[in-house]
């Protein structure tokens, strides 16, 4: 049994301590921790409502907690004798969890690779320019680090490798691509942290293609696909974490990632983008107070967490995936569909913080049971994918595959 630390407290903190408090048997004691400690009460309360501990005798608890000192956090996993930390806080302090793991010797996870905040449009490919510079430190001390483990990146990249291992002999091309065709009744939102996903559609496109990495412009290029349940969707070419890490450890020709965008969303963004509101740059109003457009902006949305009890529909995000078999093409998309209401109805929250909430607990439970307890840092296309996608599917989030015609 390992005890956890759940860094961040936001709607995919939320999740993780649902599914973790489910799951209480393996992962033992459970702490949340973030800045804001009424953050950390009112998931605990959700739990509860919920009911959702499953062992009624092991801790769930919170701590304030400054994760921007490496100091504050060892000091947490030391006091809460945690042996995994599951990162799900801004990823603009991914490396001081990192290294704050590294000195108190707990496996870490996180769902996404470390950004620099004074850093828009850094030159592709940018991805071992942060967690990956401590490969060696996490080998030497034996230390388990499981990188972009939510969906994407992270179930997709499980995608990826449960393809080759049994649906191909060769992967040329995959493509990723990820709908929300639920509706949340809000003017404008994002689904998640207002700052990173923001500034993720705001900057240049990388992609891998051909064997090299190409860019353009965001939303410059768009394709339509005829998803399952969701129909027919619009989805336009963006950079993305797992982008990175696939074209290292897969032996493929393209990768690429694509959102859907609908019309009214678009338009928002444009014209928060035209006139400025997207900068990360300060500006100073007529009253001389200094501002970051983008936090200005941030503060002006709704809270992701509270588009939860009235979200409808579906999402579904699948790798589209082209390659070879027995000396023939195959083409093939294999995916998830989520649910809003049914989210909401188990943990309270909406479809894209459970889907990218629920995979890093099932990373931490296989952890806990030796199966990804690797001692070293991995991407999670490196991990023997088929513990990983059974457990999902147990957990709320099954896996289909659709035979595509070549």
């Amino acid at each position: 049994m390992k005890n956890v630390l759940i860094i961040g407290a936001g709607g995919v903190g939320a999740v993780v301590v649902h599914k973790c408090a489910q799951n209480n048997d393996v992962l033992g004691d459970i702490c949340i921790a973030s800045r804001t400690f009424k953050k950390c009460e009112a998931i605990i309360d959700s739990v509860h409502r919920k009911d959702n501990l499953k062992d009624k005798n092991k801790q769930l608890y919170a701590r304030q907690l400054d994760a921007s000192k490496q100091e504050n956090i060892v000091t947490a996993i030391q006091e809460t004798a945690s042996d995994i930390v599951i990162n799900v806080g801004t990823a603009f302090i991914n490396e001081v969890i990192m290294d704050a793991c590294l000195e108190a010797g707990a496996a870490y996870i996180d769902t996404a690779v470390a950004e620099d905040i004074n850093i828009i449009n850094a030159p592709y490919p940018w991805y071992a320019e942060f967690e990956w510079k401590r490969k060696p430190l996490f080998a030497e001390k034996g230390v388990t680090a499981i990188l972009g483990a939510g969906f994407d990146p992270g179930v997709v990249n499980a995608y990826c490798a449960y393809a080759l291992k049994h649906e191909f002999d060769k992967i040329n091309v995959i493509d990723i691509m990820d709908v929300n065709a639920g509706d949340h009744g809000k003017y404008f939102s994002t689904n998640f942290d207002p700052e990173i996903n923001l500034r993720e559609i705001l900057e240049d496109v990388g992609y891998w293609e051909d064997r090299q990495w190409k860019e353009c412009e965001h939303h410059e290029i768009s394709r339509s696909y005829p998803f399952p349940v969701a129909g027919e969707q619009k989805v336009y070419l963006m950079g993305h974490d797992e982008v990175h890490s696939l074209s290292i450890n897969m032996d493929v020709d393209t990768v690429r990632f694509w959102m859907g965008f609908g019309e009214h969303y678009l338009n928002c963004f444009q014209v928060l983008e035209n006139i400025g509101l997207l900068s990360h740059e300060p500006v100073t109003t007529a009253e001389g107070q200094q501002v970051i457009p983008l936090k200005v902006v941030k503060a002006c949305l709704p809270d992701p967490s509270s588009l939860a009890a009235g979200y409808t529909g579906k999402t579904c995000i699948g790798n589209l995936i082209k390659g070879e078999k027995d000396g023939k093409e195959k083409t093939i998309f294999i995916y998830n569909i989520c649910d809003h209401q049914e989210c909401y109805n188990e943990v309270e929250s909406q479809a894209i913080s459970y889907t990218a909430g629920v995979p890093p607990v099932a990373a931490a439970i296989l952890i806990a049971e030796g199966v990804w307890d690797v001692k070293k840092m991995v991407n999670v296309e490196e991990l023997d994918a088929d513990p990983f996608l059974d457990l999902l599917k147990t957990m709320g989030l099954p896996t289909s595959i659709r035979i595509e015609e070549c």
